[in-house]
């Protein structure tokens, strides 16, 4: 590892730290009513594209992270949605086809994922939890890399980063690896980032 990419790991464990700590506490303050309210309709120019019946890919929330299984819920009962997938303590992950009603495993990493024999699943639009965002599409993500090693091998799915508005911060540290994202859906705006949408 260089100097540069060891100050840019720095720089990133430093902002996850910030990021957490400013989610938390936002979440933690904010009423019941705000958080039924957050992230319960697809944004317009989203929900033109899902009429296509293209399969999306969402997430199950962990701790503070926004919950978007209501927002996709008529697409996962249509049998049109997948979930992040880990078969292993790898740096791989898949996805797979997930129903509300299906039971949900423990994945290698903690998360909530599909069995291992639901169906695999190539999503034309991928929702991903974010600790941190900047207006140009940059991401910082849990660490692990999962999203962007996926993204680098399947170039063609949109990329719709998930978070709070607190999560915002003027320009993230990006490395080569790390991946743009096509657009940021928080509980106040749509935010464009890129041409595809």
């Amino acid at each position: 590892m260089t100097d540069l990419s060891a100050d840019l790991v720095r720089q990133k464990l430093k902002l996850r730290e910030r990021l957490r700590f400013r989610r938390r506490h936002f979440v933690a303050n904010l009423d019941g009513m705000a958080q039924l309210a957050a992230f319960r309709a697809l944004p317009a120019p989203l929900a033109g594209l899902l009429a296509d019946h293209m399969v999306i890919g969402a997430y199950v929330a962990w701790g503070d992270e926004p919950d978007i299984l209501p927002m996709v819920a008529g697409v996962a009962d249509a049998g049109a949605a997948a979930l992040p997938h880990h078969s292993a303590r790898v740096p791989e992950m898949d996805f797979r086809r997930w129903r509300p009603g299906e039971s949900l495993a423990k994945g290698p990493w903690g998360t909530q994922q599909p069995a291992d024999d639901a169906p695999l699943a190539a999503p034309g639009i991928i929702f991903c939890p974010l600790v941190g965002f900047d207006r140009s599409g940059g991401r910082i993500g849990q660490g692990g890399g999962h999203y962007d090693r996926y993204f680098a091998a399947h170039p063609a799915p949109l990329r719709i980063g998930i978070g709070w508005s607190v999560q915002e911060i003027d320009a993230t540290p990006r490395e080569s690896t790390d991946i743009a994202l096509d657009a940021i859906l928080t509980e106040q705006e749509f935010i464009l980032c890129g041409d595809r949408l």
